[in-house]
């Protein structure tokens, strides 16, 4: 009987260039997402050679992995990429210079894959990652059977009161962003694909109109249970605010620093901040200047397993990030029971109602401290309320963010795009409705 119920599950190739257990952000995402959609059909992972020594260790599930050469053009092209952008900066020049990289790894896959394409072995082709939305996908034209796009994740402008912080952050190129569209296979990418999944009104709307007809609201975050779950925490009159992420620009740490440094009531709590980049030297700096020592932690990087561990252990989670397109970071504190307090921008605005956490509205910097200083006071004052949010943001994390949810809606997905004319599905319709 298993044996039977395998053969009749739908069979998706599935590319997942960027897709590594063991690395931060993106690649850790795409594994996760692939491997739990592994759960529900009979999946051929597709990835880089790059991600084999980590993917070898644990495994993908119960995935078919595949792996991909082509470090010839890749390693050169992302020594220039570090080069010109510096670590952990300058997202958009990474996607330039990743188009012509990735151009390659879908070739390579298309000569692999043709003939069992061309012969109906497969139902659906998904590429998952690279998730911007400036990455055309020439499998889409190519693939005999249908694509699915996503989900993508971009198209967030850049708050015009931080151009200090996008000079920091090298984004030469966010002047010129719109100029992809120019790119070979970009409007076949969108013209072709059967369905595209988009995270977030912000990407939806920097989509061709023409394609979101056939788009759904996807977010690409999600958590595991297993590594973000409720905890226990023991009750102390001292009050543990959490950031978590890396120290680049426009995360902004400095707002929640300097909101500790300008409120005596804060300063008799905890900020612990967790995560390491090129701001730690500045925020060293601010701590001393101001004399946090005693309240304010830097923790460096974590693994996810730590981080997990860190949130249960803290009661309100303080993320002031600017221009952040998905917040995984921010989902996995709701399932930890966090009160959050987020920027009303992008992802953690879209994420976050006033029955599970605070938003505090998109301003300049001081107007972010002294928010983000007035919140974060009212709540440490108010045990009783942190928990009440803390407790509906769980719930909520785990009823829509949990892999094991995203992968049985991914097989609705894939269910509408092999049945040629079925209801598309609507997840923020489901979503409202539960």
């Amino acid at each position: 009987m298993k044996n039977q119920e395998k053969t009749d599950r739908m069979r998706v190739l599935i590319l997942a260039d960027v897709c590594n257990p063991e690395w931060p952000s993106l690649p850790v995402v795409g594994y996760k997402f692939a491997r739990a959609i592994s759960h529900y059909v009979n999946a051929t992972v597709v990835t880089q050679i790059r991600n084999k020594p980590n993917i070898d260790k644990v495994g993908m599930g119960n995935a078919k992995v595949v792996y991909i050469d082509t470090e010839n053009i890749a390693a050169p092209l992302q020594k220039l990429t570090t080069l010109l952008s510096g670590s952990n900066k300058a997202w958009t020049i990474n996607a330039a210079l990743g188009y012509f990289s990735y151009l390659a790894f879908e070739w390579e896959v298309w000569q692999r894959y043709k003939q069992e394409l061309q012969s109906g072995h497969f139902d659906v082709v998904h590429r998952i990652t690279p998730m911007s939305p400036t990455q055309p996908s020439p499998m889409a034209t190519w693939s005999p059977v249908p694509f699915l796009l996503g989900p993508l994740n971009g198209g967030l402008p850049w708050p015009k009161a931080f151009t200090a912080e996008l000079k920091r952050e090298r984004e030469w190129l966010s002047y010129v962003r719109n100029a992809y569209r120019l790119m070979p296979f970009y409007g076949s990418t969108y013209k072709r694909s059967a369905g595209i999944l988009a995270a977030f009104d912000h990407t939806i709307l920097d989509l061709p109109a023409s394609a979101r007809s056939k788009t759904i609201n996807y977010a690409e975050v999600g958590i595991d249970p297993e590594l973000f779950k409720l905890p226990e925490r023991s009750s102390s009159e001292q009050v543990t605010v959490l950031f978590a992420g890396r120290l680049v620009p426009y995360k902004l740490p400095e707002v929640v620093i300097r909101a500790f440094a300008n409120s005596s009531i804060l300063q008799q709590h905890k900020l612990a901040i967790v995560g390491d980049g090129p701001e730690r030297p500045r925020l060293e700096e601010l701590i001393a200047e101001h004399n946090l020592g005693n309240c304010v932690q830097l923790l460096g990087q974590k693994t996810q397993a730590e981080v997990g561990e860190l949130m249960r252990q803290a009661e309100i989670f303080a993320f002031p990030s600017i221009r952040e397109l998905g917040a995984g970071v921010v989902v996995e504190a709701m399932a930890c029971a966090m009160a959050c307090v987020v920027v009303d921008y992008g992802g953690p605005g879209a994420l976050i109602e006033p029955d599970r956490g605070i938003k505090v509205p998109l301003g300049n910097f001081e107007t972010l401290v002294k928010s983000f200083t007035a919140e974060l006071e009212q709540l440490v004052a108010d045990r009783a309320r942190v928990a009440r949010m803390g407790m509906a943001a769980h719930n909520y994390a785990m009823n829509h963010y949990s892999w094991d949810v995203k992968a049985q809606q991914m097989l609705q997905v894939y269910q509408w795009l092999a049945s040629h004319g079925s209801v598309k599905p609507d997840f923020q319709q489901q979503s409202n409705t539960l």
